[in-house]
């Protein structure tokens, strides 16, 4: 469907993409992996047209329909989540408009024979076909199903665009995305915003989805759900895997490894075949031979390992000024806007030195609570206290309201940074993989990670002694996380964060509030202890809105006879399901045993034309599906026995 053939984009003498090639089928669901800034963001770009390569060339069919979710956009304003959701079917409006006027014109019209009235019933024909395909579910159905699929309730479809965060109005572009049924998807990180209810509402569209996909997203876990291809961009190049992203590491691993002994036997063959020209290079009895291994070592196909990206930040923020023993202090909150109440009654205590995380579901107030600790948002009852010598360096989720984009990497320092820090700023620039003519890049063309990394270096400026970090790990990728995670486990000052990735927030906080049903509620000690306490396996279940109530029976109770005789159908239906899995499985492992032992008859004396590296990989993979196969068999086996 979209081939992208020898492309090269290059900012002066560095080539961020380097003559790559691969293509989209059709149905294709494809994870799109790599460092922040490797170029994930300027290859969607490429393909939808925002952006052209410096040289080579991307094919589309034409009237291919391309839906587009950047990670940075701008949101409408003006109109309601339903009227804004509504307008993507401003088309079919515009086709009954049509379809009246072509209507009233022939009935009108005397020239029957005339070529303009023919074409004019050609016409109508077309607009009635169209209409037709698009008949079914109204425009305002088809708007609340996704909407609601993807977290709105009823009573905020009527609410203005501008009254939600920025995270709900990227679900509302994301819906009309949705509706538009495009041919082809391009996702840019589209889970950062939805809470775990929508994910895996969104993970079922996708999956279901007939189009196809390019997806970016650090979810591991949504990346293995949807996608069944990976395509790793790294240092400019691309490697092209057939399977989802777990298996893509696995493999990936493999292949280096393999690359790696391969390029280790060789060099010790290439070692001990010029130790022997060099010893018999001069003796006539030998020179057959040393010409014959020359030549040998001339023809040789040198094998390389693929090069691999080791750089990370280096990231240590400055000794904290001492502030007073509490640094925010709230009391009886209640925090909103005109439209809408967040939170009641809230008491909140920040002493210097503690490091706090808000959690909860999305529109619960963490975000609103960091505008009042920031002096941005008054309370509507209650009082809201920042303590003595408190200096607050605040990091936004919306870094790009916050980053000038015509403004350079560095003069976004520059024009800010004061004292000595100023000419360190490279150096500090490069502590956060900006480096060479990384610099010298616009704000509007970083992608959402180097953004990020630039706000975070924006922090390093200046001596803070409280941090108040609203999703930092939002566009992060994993090693960055990392080394951001370290980095303020050492900081000397307090911490305030809001997050819900619990691998950061493990060993990192050791208290945090929790935002739910309209009250925020304090609770000490880690996440791991706040989890077990609420027997939950992770920060997401906390977005899971709460199950609702069965209703009072009012019918006349099931008699015994009958419930029994249900339970006993379901028990043997049950069982006949439990049976033809098994029997299923059995053949599948018959497979898988048969094959691997075809390949390793041919691994034991491989051929001229054997491809050793493939049938090493096929082996893996057969042998991965095999142990899961087995598993689950003896699974069953025990569970029909019970």
């Amino acid at each position: 469907m979209i081939s992208v053939n020898n492309v090269t984009v290059s900012f002066g003498s560095y080539n961020l993409l380097d003559c790559i090639n691969f293509h989209i089928s059709d149905g294709d669901k494809i994870g799109l992996v790599g460092k922040n800034g490797a170029g994930k963001s300027t290859l969607m770009k490429l393909i939808t047209g925002q952006e052209q390569p410096t040289s080579g060339s991307i094919e589309k069919p034409t009237g291919v329909r391309i839906g587009y979710l950047p990670q940075i956009m701008e949101h409408h304003r003006g109109h309601t989540v339903l009227e804004e959701v509504l307008s993507v079917f401003d088309y079919l409006h515009d086709m009954e408009a049509e379809l009246a006027r072509i209507t009233a014109e022939l009935g009108e019209r005397e020239d029957y024979e005339s070529a303009e009235y023919a074409r004019l019933i050609d016409r109508l024909n077309e607009l009635n076909d169209r209409l037709a395909l698009e008949s079914g579910l109204s425009p305002e159905a088809q708007a609340q199903k996704v909407l609601f699929g993807l977290g709105f309730k009823a009573d905020e479809l009527g609410r203005l665009t501008e009254t939600f965060s920025q995270g709900w109005n990227m679900r509302i572009e994301l819906a009309k995305i949705l509706l538009a049924g495009p041919d082809v998807l391009l996702l840019d990180e589209p889970t950062n915003h939805l809470d775990i209810e929508s994910i895996e509402w969104f993970e079922d569209y996708l999956k279901a989805y007939r189009g196809s996909v390019l997806l970016v997203s650090h979810d591991r876990k949504f990346l293995d759900n949807v996608t069944t291809r990976t395509v790793e961009i790294l240092l400019g190049h691309v490697h092209d895997y057939k399977v989802p992203y777990s298996q893509y590491v696995e493999l990936r691993a493999e292949r280096i490894a393999q690359q790696t002994a391969a390029y280790e036997n060789q060099q010790r063959m290439i070692e001990k075949t010029e130790d022997f020209i060099n010893r018999f290079r001069y003796k006539p009895t030998k020179s057959n031979q040393v010409q014959s291994r020359i030549k040998a070592l001339e023809k040789l196909d040198r094998i390389e390992i693929d090069e691999t990206d080791s750089a990370q930040m280096a990231l240590k923020f400055p000794p904290a000024e001492r502030s007073g023993d509490v640094v925010f202090k709230g009391t009886d909150l209640t925090v909103g806007y005109p439209q809408k109440v967040v939170f009641r009654g809230a008491n909140i205590e920040i002493k210097r030195g503690e490091k706090v995380a808000l959690i909860g579901r999305n529109g619960e107030g963490k975000t609103t609570l960091m505008r009042v600790i920031m002096r941005e948002l008054d309370p509507m009852e209650g009082e809201a206290r920042v303590g003595h010598n408190v200096h607050i360096g605040y990091y936004a989720q919306n870094q790009e309201d916050i980053l000038d984009p015509s403004e350079t990497v560095l003069g976004t320092l520059d024009r800010i940074a004061v004292g000595d820090i100023r000419t360190r700023l490279r150096d500090l620039l490069g502590a956060f993989l900006f480096k060479g003519e990384d610099i010298d890049k616009k704000v509007s063309v970083l992608s959402g990670g180097e953004r990020a990394r630039l706000g975070m270096a924006k922090l390093m400026l200046s001596p803070y002694n409280v941090l108040a970090l609203d999703e930092p790990t939002n566009h992060m990728d994993i090693r960055s996380k990392d080394v951001l995670k370290q980095a303020l486990k050492s900081f000397d000052g307090t911490l305030i964060v809001v997050s819900h990735d619990r691998d950061f927030l493990e060993g990192l906080v050791d208290k945090l509030y929790e935002f739910r049903d309209g009250k925020v509620q304090e609770h000490l000690g880690g996440v791991e202890d706040f989890l077990r306490r609420r027997k939950l396996e992770s920060l997401q279940e906390l977005e899971r809105k709460a199950p609702q109530q069965a209703a009072p029976a009012t019918q006349q109770p099931v008699k015994p006879a009958k419930a029994d005789n249900t339970a006993f159908k379901a028990q043997s239906k049950e069982q006949k399901k439990l049976k033809n899995r098994i029997d299923y499985l059995e053949k599948e492992i018959g497979k898988d045993e048969k094959r691997m032992k075809e390949i390793e008859a041919v691994l034991a004396a491989p051929g001229e034309k054997d491809d050793i590296m493939e049938l090493t990989r096929e082996y893996l993979e057969l042998k991965r599906s095999l142990d899961a196969a087995t598993e689950e068999w003896t699974n069953l086996m025990e569970q029909l026995e019970a």
